[in-house]
């Protein structure tokens, strides 16, 4: 299974045939070179040695061109160089003074004259592919603009429209203009080469792409006559010149070109993301769930054989095979358009920018599979937290033959150890308790329903039912058809009117997604439900646009940046040879992060910075692994020592004023929507973002030289940081991102003791995970702080103070306790390792870091960041 990013090693370049054809070249006695770019003298030398070129490869980013001329060409009398009597196929050289005898010259009429524009685009449109990392399926039409009548006014076309999509990575395309299909330099007048070049620039810009001449050399004379038909008729003796052009997309994302001419007034930013609607869902449930199988037959579209055929795609590692547990985050896409379901079942879809391409109309659901083993907790956390989505669904088996577990995590075996199959529905109860204190918008699906006893799944309907009505929230169990379809290409006409008028009819009455949750009962086996899942995933509403002051008010949080994306993974690639014109900088490394846009507009061309990092004098940057999350404790590991302790909190807690090289800047030189390339995005789409430090101008003296050395390598961006375009505000006053060792998180519980003061938890925040301590806890409307925390928080007392700890006993689960008795807890926190960017009103869970009940590992307090301090 690949990742949600997914870039070759080594893009396809664009390498000039004029170095090739250096070393076979001999100079001619009346040949000049001539530049209208910066070519070194030595290069300068070089070309004019060159007699010709290798013949045109058939396949390839290079095209060669006797002319680009939408005009018929006059008639040479002499030319010196050689001639193309019959197409572009070079037949014969012809001496020096010999006369020409040119083929039909070009239809003059309008009609022709468009034909031709058109077929000359589509050409270059297939060259320009041709340099592409992945040939992408086309996603827009061919517009070639409307030549006009008078040849003066085709200038007026050369304004660069919207980039074509499936160009975004193109490494363009080169074109030599008056050379044979053999490599003959023919050469055109100075007049023919501008008109080519014109047309050139025509038919780029309609592809959104601009037009770089690299070199432009003289290989011969001709001579012409003013008017054949005049026996008397002026005779005209000129040079014939070859071109080599270089066209590129262009990837600024303002929709505007570098050169002055043609260098637009405004930088108003233009189109170019992805308008499809995306519903970012993930999937959660306990170990043997069939969790990723469900997945496998939804994305895959075919039937599970019992033994796991339909997940074995989606499985990354070894281990996951062998032991058919998943361990990581495996994604999937299935768009939708009314009816239609475009999963890899269709024959023209191959790849996600197929997807992208079918459901442009429709929508696009991003799936995120997790772990459901204890042991790989951070997994399950990373999907329902870190990725923030829109939608929850809880995958529960109905074929375990389980005790029927009330939910108080308390039943066990005659040697005190969890029962096995009291495990199994004790950690179904324990993720359902999770979804619904994370306040996600929440189905469940009722898997192996071909294996399910009658009484057996009624008794585990019977407590689901009770635990979702105990919130307040309305079940409604979707019954499967009668007949199964046999094709999972569309959604039956019953499933799709049963979903409208159950679930969306339902959730639009209330304006709540919150208060109706989905009870599906699927198979894998016999395709029961798939359907109904079908039909539920195209419906489902999507939130609206998130902004940057949704969580908060602008008046609590004003010091926003415009954009900010949350980083989880980090891949290492170098830039190409496009992407190295957007920047100044030296970097040949563009390392690409994955995870999705909070809020704001992402584009090709912006300036960014990327943090938090250490500080610029710590050695941590060497030790953080450029994949490595946040540091935390599983559930495995044990609890750090008083002296471990202090030396990583008094490493976090530096001053944000002694902090240097926090923040980085950076330039976006690509960006893929799901593996879609496209010039922007927009707040709340999931994709990637490949990135270009900026080099650091500061002079090294002294001792520094060693450190300046050392900051000269591209940093080590980790999980969780953020990037981020300061706000207008921000860069008029100085103001940077404020990265924080502290913070204040408010919870609402039912529980006595809700936490002791200076216990070690897991803290899950966005992308962060980060083992925190605990500082004070404070009932919110008491003056005073619970739990003697007045003095655990002094530093004069010590690190923890755990002799005034009160352990927990968990007797039940919040959802089964009386919502009246609940109260709320200020709870200050601090980082234990590094120093994080956290939003203000973000949700926070905190779970316990060492647990022996593997029942009890996902039994987290759920708040809200009320606090943020350095």
């Amino acid at each position: 299974m690949a990742s949600v990013f997914t870039f070759p090693d080594e893009p396809p370049r664009v390498n000039s045939p004029w170095r090739s054809g250096q070393d076979s070249g001999k100079r001619s006695n009346n040949e000049r070179c001539v530049s209208t770019c910066a070519i070194a003298d030595s290069e300068q030398t070089s070309d004019s040695e060159v007699e010709r070129l290798e013949a045109e490869p058939q396949d390839g980013p290079i095209e060669y061109k006797l002319h680009l001329l939408v005009r018929p060409r006059r008639t040479y009398k002499t030319m010196s160089t050689t001639i193309t009597p019959t197409g572009s196929r070079v037949n014969r050289k012809l001496k020096e003074g010999r006369s020409v005898k040119q083929s039909a010259p070009l239809a003059s009429s309008s009609h022709s004259r468009q034909n031709r524009l058109h077929h000359l685009t589509t050409q270059l449109l297939w060259r320009l592919k041709q340099s592409s990392p992945e040939h992408a399926t086309a996603r827009g039409d061919l517009v070639v603009p409307q030549l006009p009548e008078d040849s003066a006014e085709i200038a007026i076309l050369q304004e660069p429209a919207q980039l074509l999509p499936g160009l975004e990575e193109s490494n363009g395309a080169l074109y030599e203009i008056g050379v044979a299909d053999d490599g003959t330099f023919v050469g055109l007048t100075k007049e023919e080469m501008d008109e080519s070049m014109t047309t050139l620039k025509v038919m780029a810009a309609s592809l959104g792409c601009r037009v770089e001449v690299q070199r432009m050399k003289a290989v011969g004379t001709c001579d012409w006559l003013e008017d054949p038909e005049q026996p008397h008729s002026r005779l005209h003796h000129e040079d014939l010149w070859v071109a080599e052009a270089l066209i590129v997309p262009i990837l600024d994302g303002r929709g505007r070109v570098t050169d002055d001419d043609n260098f637009a007034a405004n930088g108003s930013p233009r189109g170019g993301a992805s308008t499809t609607e995306q519903l970012r869902v993930s999937l959660t449930g306990p170990t043997n769930s069939g969790k990723t199988t469900i997945l496998g037959t939804l994305a895959n579209g075919t039937l599970d054989d019992g033994r796991g055929r339909s997940r074995s795609y989606l499985l990354k590692h070894r281990h996951e095979v062998a032991s058919g547990r998943t361990s990581s985050v495996a994604q999937e896409l299935i768009g939708y358009e009314g009816r239609s379901v475009f999963n890899y079942t269709c024959m023209d879809i191959k790849a996600w920018p197929d997807i992208h391409d079918r459901a442009q109309d429709g929508r696009l659901v991003f799936l995120l599979d997790s772990a459901g083993h204890p042991r790989y907790q951070r997994t399950t956390l990373r999907a329902l937290v870190g990725w923030a989505p829109h939608w929850t669904l809880l995958c529960i088996a109905a074929s375990d033959e389980n005790a029927i577990s009330n939910g108080t995590h308390s039943l066990t075996g005659a040697d005190g150890a969890l029962g096995i199959d009291v495990v199994e529905m004790d950690l179904a109860m324990a993720h359902l308790d999770l979804c619904l204190k994370l306040e996600i918008p929440l189905a469940i699906l009722i898997t192996k329903f071909e294996r399910a006893q009658r009484d057996l799944l009624k008794k585990k309907l019977n407590s689901i039912l009770t635990k979702v009505k105990a919130t307040g929230r309305i079940p409604k169990i979707l019954m499967k058809s009668e007949s199964q379809a046999a094709d999972f290409s569309e959604v039956p006409d019953q499933d799709q009117a049963k979903v409208q008028t159950e679930i969306i009819d339902a959730i639009a009455q209330t304006g709540d997604p919150l208060t109706v949750v989905p009870i599906v009962l699927t198979s894998a086996v016999t395709g029961a439900g798939i359907g109904l899942t079908h039909a539920l995933l195209g419906s489902l509403p999507v939130p609206p646009m998130p902004t940057a002051h949704d969580f908060t008010g602008e008046a609590l949080n004003p010091e926003q940046p415009q954009a900010l994306f949350h980083i989880d993974e980090v891949f290492e690639l170098s830039r190409s040879r496009m992407q190295s014109t957007l920047d100044h900088t030296s970097n040949e490394s563009a390392p690409v992060v994955t995870g999705y846009l909070r809020f704001g507009r992402l584009s090709i061309g912006d300036k960014i910075i990327i943090g938090p990092f250490p500080a610029e004098d710590e050695d941590a940057r060497a030790h953080v692994p450029n994949d490595h999350p946040s540091p935390g404790y599983g559930a495995s590991l044990p609890h750090p020592s008083s002296a471990e302790y202090a030396r990583l909190s008094a490493r976090a807690a530096l001053s944000a004023s002694n902090v240097d090289g926090e923040w980085r800047h950076a330039t976006i030189v690509n960006i893929r929507e799901l593996r879609l390339p496209v010039q922007s995005i927009e707040a709340g789409q999931a994709g990637s973002v490949q990135v270009a430090f900026d080099a650091l101008h500061e002079e090294p003296s002294g001792t520094e030289k060693i450190i300046e050395e050392h900051n000269d390598l591209v940093p080590k961006i980790r999980k969780g940081q953020v990037l981020a375009i300061p706000s207008r505000h921000m860069l008029e006053t100085g103001l940077a991102l404020q990265a924080s060792t502290r913070f204040t998180a408010r919870f609402v519980t039912s529980r006595r003791d809700p936490l002791p003061v200076g216990s070690l938890l897991n803290a899950y925040v966005g992308m962060v995970r980060s083992a925190v301590r605990v500082l004070k806890v404070t009932e919110v409307g008491e003056e005073e702080s619970l739990l003697g925390s007045q003095k655990t928080t002094s530093e004069d007392h010590g690190i923890f103070g755990m002799s005034d700890h009160i352990e927990l006993k968990r007797t039940k689960s919040e959802a089964d306790l009386n919502i009246h008795n609940a109260k709320k807890y200020d709870v200050s926190l601090e980082l234990l390792s590094n120093r994080e960017w956290i939003e203000l009103g973000a949700r926070v869970v905190l779970l316990e870091g060492s647990i022996k009940d593997k029942s009890k590992g996902l039994d987290a307090f759920v708040g809200k960041v009320e606090e943020v301090s350095e």
